[in-house]
């Protein structure tokens, strides 16, 4: 998607979700729209520092769990002690190294029929009223499979 897009699409969300659109609000959640690397707030200040050079990281830890209580956003334990985020645009799971802490986005055709079915599930058996998911599978990359020498083939 292009900045443009991008900058409107977050920009139409804000909005959507009555939130005021202050110049923080919208080029973090620009931010986490356009850049899939699953950041920390250290990761966000230091990419966003040139734009904002007074963007403390308050500010971002406050805008962030604005969004999270949204829905905008969800909060990622990647098994470093760190916690990182991820724009909840497009359905998708997170798939997380167990050995490396590497957050990957992992959406297929039908995931969002699954993640309902999910629900009406869970809301069946528990009685539960759903008000969402995040979804995360745990094991190990490629990457780490080949420094610790494991062939998941075998």
């Amino acid at each position: 998607m292009a900045t443009n897009d991008i900058m409107a699409e977050t920009l139409q969300v804000l909005k959507e979700h009555s939130l005021r659109v202050t110049p923080q609000r919208h080029i973090i959640l620009a931010y986490l729209a356009s850049h899939h690397n699953h950041p920390s707030v250290e990761t966000i200040r230091a990419a966003l520092s040139k734009q904002l050079p007074n963007l403390g990281a308050a500010t971002i830890y406050n805008t962030l769990n604005t969004f999270v209580e949204l829905g905008l956003v969800v909060e990622l334990q990647n098994g470093d002690g760190s916690t990182h985020y991820d724009y909840f645009g497009d359905p998708h799971y997170h798939a997380i190294c167990t050995n490396c802490g590497k957050i990957v986005d992992v959406a297929y055709p039908g995931f969002k029929e699954d993640e309902n079915r999910l629900e009406s599930q869970t809301a069946e058996l528990t009685g539960y009223l759903i008000s969402g998911n995040h979804m995360e599978v745990y094991g190990l990359c490629p990457d780490c499979q080949k420094k610790l020498r494991i062939n998941p083939k075998k």
